[in-house]
């Protein structure tokens, strides 16, 4: 690597970590809590657009964020579970060893967007079940603020100096300090008799899946606005636009998940080419099934469970209640 690639290529950060005296404040955890923090924002936003009540979004977020915490260690763990349970075989593929208690240390990096996706999916439906809130207009109201959180959230990679690409000489190409060099990389460095750099550059995936990403969230706004997109197939647009990018994103990466290869593509390749067809198979379907956009967010609220006295002033409200939460739906 020479000093003139070096010089124009992008920096990482030297600590990830800072303390605030005994308490660690992680680059990380940073980036995803302001990923969460702006997909509730341009949730709320969304969804008051949609004549929702305003905190219906961070009543949901109660729910869905932890949800997704757990879901997406979960999935992290179970695609390299060698690595937290199965000393012997992490070291023999030349992976690190974290160990059983490995799996509560999320500040080291790993979460699966999918994981993360499908339950925090469940949590938001427990939510609209507990609030009496519809769920298909609510996903379709919070997907494109994913995308956004997904975008932020991937800058902890960058504090991390993990899950970067294959090595560059690319003007862009993100420096990686050699204690965090990959096994997959020295392995690499040793077969072609090469010694190890202080430092080398790589591509920088982080970069490439948060510009995807946002690019992803213009399209899907524009795209739900130009053909008024409903009952569903806003979600579907995500996870079809999402799935586009990280599956040519996953073939630049360089890392120790042997694991993944699976037929001679990587899991995650796998995984987001079933969801694009899955996606784009129900986007097919509700166009056909349920064109338009649904007016109803909201479940009916029950006239008789409402008290009525004898100048019907109650009725009014019961009234004015039933129309801000709309009629019964079957799509909920």
């Amino acid at each position: 690597m020479n000093l003139l690639t070096i010089a124009a290529s992008i920096p990482s950060p030297a600590d990830g970590v800072w303390h605030l005296g005994p308490l660690p404040v992680r680059g990380y955890a940073l980036c995803i809590i302001a990923g969460i923090i702006a997909a509730i924002a341009i949730g709320e936003r969304r969804w008051m657009q949609r004549g929702g009540r305003y905190g219906d979004i961070q009543d949901i977020a109660i729910w869905a964020v932890p949800f997704g915490l757990v879901g997406a260690r979960l999935y992290h763990v179970a695609t390299d579970p060698e690595c937290y349970f199965d000393r012997a075989a992490c070291l023999a593929a030349g992976k690190s060893w974290e160990g059983a208690w490995g799996v509560l240390y999320v500040w080291h990096g790993g979460l699966g967007v999918w994981g993360g996706v499908a339950l925090g999916a469940l949590g938001a439906w427990l939510g609209c079940r507990a609030k009496g809130i519809r769920f298909v207009p609510l996903m379709d109201t919070v997907a494109p603020g994913v995308l956004v959180a997904q975008a932020i959230g991937r800058w902890g990679n960058w504090f991390n100096q993990e899950l970067y690409g294959k090595p560059t000489d690319l003007p862009w190409g993100l420096e990686i300090d050699r204690e965090h060099f990959s096994d997959a990389y020295l392995h690499q460095l040793d077969a072609q008799g090469k010694a190890v750099p202080d430092i080398a550059t790589f591509h920088p995936t982080f970069l490439y899946e948060c510009i995807w990403n946002l690019g992803a969230f213009a399209l899907v706004l524009w795209l739900e606005r130009r053909f008024k997109l409903g009952h569903g197939r806003v979600m579907a647009v995500y996870v079809m636009a999402y799935t586009a990018g990280r599956g040519w994103i996953e073939y630049l990466r360089i890392d120790d998940v042997q694991l993944n290869d699976v037929l001679g593509l990587r899991f995650n390749v796998w995984t987001s080419i079933i969801l694009f067809a899955a996606a784009a198979a129900y986007f097919v379907w509700a166009s056909r099934k349920r064109p338009g956009r649904e007016t109803e967010i909201y479940r009916t609220v029950p006239v008789t469970d409402a008290p009525v006295d004898a100048d019907g002033a109650d009725e009014a409200d019961v009234t004015e209640a039933t129309e801000e939460a709309g009629r019964t739906s079957t799509d909920d």
